[in-house]
C-alpha cells in the first residue's frame, strides 16, 4: 500500500484524517471507519488520549489498521509515559510496520480531571523525536525502517525577528513534517506560510494544516474556548449560527478552506480532525473536489 510518507513527500496535495476513538471502540468499529476513510485519505491518524480522555491505545489501533491495509499515523506524547514506556511503544510500532508518527510533548492532565492521573513529562518533545529517530539508525533495524516523524506547530503572525528556533531544533532531532493546530483563519495561515517558506523551512519539513467539519456554532465556540491555540474567526461561527443546517454548512466551510489551503505555497496537505459525526470527514473531502 502507498504510505503517508510517500504521499506527503510527493507532488499531489495530501489528506490525512483522524480516527474517532472512544472507550467503547472495537476492532470491527475501527475497520468500518477505515473502510470509509481509506478511500479518501493517505493516512489515518490515531490520537493518544487527547485531553486525558481514556481510549484505546494508539499502538493497538495502529495494529488493527495495518492488518486492514491502511497506513496509520499514531500520536505519542510525553504526558503519560516515562522514557522506558515510550521506547517500548516505539519498538512495538516499528515491529508492526508503522512508518509515520506524530510526536509531541502534550499538555498536562487538567486539574480536577475525572481520572486523577499524574503528569509524567520524563522527556521533552524534542528528546522524544530524537529517541524515535535514533531507532532508525540502529544497525539491526536497517536503513529503510526509520520513522517519518511529525511534530506540532502553531500558525500565527510571525514578527520580523522570528527565526523558528524550536522548529529548526526539532528538524535537527529528526522531525520531517509538521501539523498545525486547527486553523480556519486563512490570513494568519498565509502570513505564517510566507515566512515559513522565506525561512527555507520547507527544505526540512512537509506542512499539514489541521481542519475539521464543525457541526455547529456551539461546537465551534467550545473548540475556540477550550483549544486555546485554535484559530476560528468569529464570522465563521456566525455563519454556522445563521445556517438552516449547521452540520452541512460546517462541511461546506471545511471544503472551501481545503481548496484555499491547497493553493497556499509550501503547504503539503490537510489533516481532518473529528469533532462530530465521523461521516462528515469524507463528505467534506468529496465536497472539496480534491479527490475523485
Amino acid at each position: 500500500m502507498k504510505t503517508f510518507r510517500e504521499a506527503v513527500q510527493g507532488p499531489q496535495f495530501s489528506i490525512s484524517a483522524e480516527l474517532t476513538l472512544e472507550r467503547s471502540s472495537t476492532a470491527d468499529g475501527i475497520r468500518r471507519q477505515a473502510d470509509v476513510l481509506g478511500r479518501y485519505v493517505d493516512g489515518i491518524q490515531v490520537t493518544d488520549n487527547p485531553y486525558a480522555w481514556v481510549q484505546m491505545s494508539a499502538l493497538s489501533a495502529a495494529a488493527i489498521l495495518i492488518e486492514h491495509g491502511v497506513d496509520p499515523i499514531p500520536v505519542l506524547t510525553c504526558r503519560d509515559r516515562n522514557r522506558i514506556a515510550l521506547q517500548s511503544d516505539l519498538l512495538g510500532l516499528q515491529a508492526l510496520g508503522v512508518t509515520s508518527l506524530m510526536l509531541m510533548r502534550g499538555h498536562r492532565v487538567p486539574g480536577k480531571h475525572a481520572v486523577p492521573a499524574s503528569t509524567v513529562f520524563d522527556l521533552t518533545g524534542r528528546e522524544l523525536i530524537a529517541l524515535a529517530a535514533s531507532l532508525g539508525e540502529e544497525v539491526s533495524v536497517g536503513p529503510d525502517r526509520g520513522f517519518f516523524i511529525g511534530t506540532g506547530a502553531k500558525a500565527f503572525r510571525p514578527g520580523k525577528r522570528w527565526r523558528a528556533e524550536s522548529l529548526a531544533a526539532r528538524a535537527a532531532a529528526g522531525a520531517r513534517f509538521i501539523q498545525t493546530q486547527l486553523c480556519f483563519n486563512m490570513d494568519i495561515l498565509r502570513q505564517y506560510m510566507q515566512r515559513f517558506v522565506e525561512a527555507r523551512l520547507t527544505w526540512s519539513y512537509s506542512v499539514m494544516v489541521s481542519l475539521t467539519p464543525l457541526p455547529s456554532a456551539e461546537t465551534a465556540r467550545w473548540v475556540k474556548e477550550n483549544m486555546s491555540d485554535s484559530r476560528i474567526p468569529e464570522a465563521l461561527i456566525e455563519r454556522l449560527e445563521d445556517a438552516k443546517d449547521p452540520e452541512q454548512e460546517g462541511i461546506r466551510i471545511c471544503a472551501e478552506l481545503m481548496r484555499e489551503i491547497a493553493e497556499i505555497p509550501g503547504v503539503s496537505g490537510v489533516n481532518l480532525m473529528t469533532t462530530g459525526d465521523p461521516r462528515a470527514i469524507p463528505a467534506a473531502i468529496e465536497a472539496s473536489g480534491l479527490r475523485g
